[in-house]
C-alpha cells in the first residue's frame, strides 16, 4: 500500500528511476512535465540525474562487454598472419565502473542510513526489511509489525496511544473492561484511528496519507485538522477500509481485500491481476536490494501469484521467466527490461 512519488524519495533513488525511464525510450508529455518539475524543485536534482544517466550507460556497456567477452574469437583465415587489436575499451570503462559502484553505494546509504537512522532514534519497536514481528504490550494488546515498520508508544493515565512512524501494523486491542478505561488510539500521518472493537490495520503511505482497515468490529477514523474537502471523521465497520489525507479527508477504499493486503502476516504476498509496478514496489519492501523497472509500459503488465516471503529471489526469477523479460544485477540493484 505504499505510494511514494519521486519528490518523496531519496534524491539518488529518484534520479536512478528517471535515468532508467529515459534510457528505455521517449517519455510521455505527462512524464516530461513531471521530470521538469522534479528537476526544478531542487538544484541537486539535475546533477543527480546526470550522474545516474552516466551510470546506467556504464551498466549497459558493462553488460555488452561481458557478452562480447563470452563470444568466440574470429577464426583466422589460412595464410594470413594473426593480428592483435589494441584494448583501450577496458581502460575507458574503469571510471564508469567506479561511477556505477558509487551510485550503488549512494543508494544503499540513502536507504539504510537516511530514514532508517531517524527511525532508530524515534521508535520503540521497528522491523528491518523482510522482517515481520509480533509483540505484546503492557495492557495485553498485541501488535504485528510488517516489514520496514516502526511504532512509538505513548501510554499515559488518560490513553493508550501508539504512533505509527513507518510501514503498517495490525493491532489486536485489549478491550476497555474492568480497570482498563483508557481508549486505544493509533496516530499516523496527521490522523488517528480509535478502537471501538478489537482488530484493525493501519498503513502509513506518506507524511500526510495513511489507510485503515477493520478486521473485527469497528474503528473511528479522524483527521487532526479539518479536511479541505469531504469529511474529516468516519466510523469504519468490519471488512471496510478508508484512506485519509488533508486534501480529500477520510475516503472509503472500495474493493480492497484486507486478507490479501495483510497476507504478510501469513508469510506470503498475494497478487491478483496487479500491475508489475505495484508488485515490484511490494517486493522491494521485503527483499534485500532493489528492483527497478526499465519502462512505464513494463510496469503496467498484469501479474498474479502467491509468493513466499522467504523465497522472494525465486519469485523474481519466476516473474522474469513468465513475463519473458531480462534482468541485469549489480551489487543489489536489479534492472528488469
Amino acid at each position: 500500500m505504499n505510494s511514494q512519488g519521486p519528490q518523496e524519495r531519496n534524491i539518488n533513488e529518484a534520479a536512478a528511476d528517471w535515468a532508467v525511464r529515459l534510457q528505455a525510450g521517449g517519455l510521455s508529455a505527462v512524464e516530461q512535465a513531471q521530470l521538469a518539475r522534479w528537476q526544478a524543485a531542487d538544484r541537486r536534482h539535475p546533477e543527480a540525474l546526470a550522474f545516474a544517466r552516466q551510470t546506467w550507460d556504464a551498466l549497459a556497456e558493462l553488460r555488452l562487454d561481458s557478452e562480447l567477452a563470452g563470444t568466440a574469437p574470429p577464426r583466422r583465415q589460412p595464410g594470413r598472419p594473426a593480428t592483435v587489436s589494441p584494448r583501450p575499451r577496458r581502460r575507458r570503462l574503469l571510471p564508469r565502473v567506479a561511477s556505477a559502484v558509487m551510485l550503488v553505494l549512494a543508494l544503499a546509504l540513502g536507504w539504510l542510513q537516511g530514514p532508517q537512522a531517524l527511525l532508530y532514534l524515534q521508535a520503540d519497536y521497528l522491523t528491518a526489511k523482510g522482517q515481520v514481528r509480533s509483540l505484546q504490550l503492557a495492557d495485553g494488546s498485541t501488535v504485528e509489525l510488517d516489514s520496514e515498520s516502526a511504532i512509538r508508544l505513548d501510554f499515559s493515565e488518560e490513553k493508550r496511544q501508539i504512533e505509527l512512524l513507518a510501514g503498517s501494523a495490525v493491532f489486536d486491542v485489549a478491550p476497555m473492561a474492568g480497570e482498563e478505561k483508557r481508549p486505544f488510539i493509533v496516530r499516523s500521518a496527521g490522523g488517528q484511528a480509535r478502537a471501538l472493537g478489537t482488530r484493525f490495520v493501519v498503513g502509513r503511505e506518506s507524511e500526510q496519507q495513511a489507510w485503515v482497515g477493520v478486521l473485527q468490529h469497528s474503528v473511528a477514523v479522524s483527521l487532526e485538522a479539518p479536511a479541505q474537502v469531504g469529511t474529516g471523521e468516519l466510523v469504519v465497520q468490519q471488512g471496510q477500509s478508508v484512506r485519509y489525507d488533508p486534501q480529500s479527508g477520510v475516503v472509503a477504499l472500495d474493493g480492497l481485500d484486507l486478507q490479501r493486503a495483510t497476507s504478510w502476516r501469513r508469510g506470503v504476498l498475494v497478487f491478483d491481476r496487479q500491475p508489475l509496478g505495484v508488485v515490484v514496489e511490494r517486493l522491494n519492501r521485503y527483499r534485500p536490494g532493489r528492483v527497478v523497472l526499465a519502462s512505464s509500459t513494463l510496469a503496467q503488465r498484469q501479474v498474479s501469484g502467491v509468493f513466499r516471503l522467504d523465497m522472494l529471489d525465486a519469485a523474481l526469477v519466476t516473474l522474469t521467466q513468465e513475463l519473458q523479460v531480462q534482468r541485469f544485477d549489480l551489487a543489489g540493484v536489479s534492472l528488469i527490461y
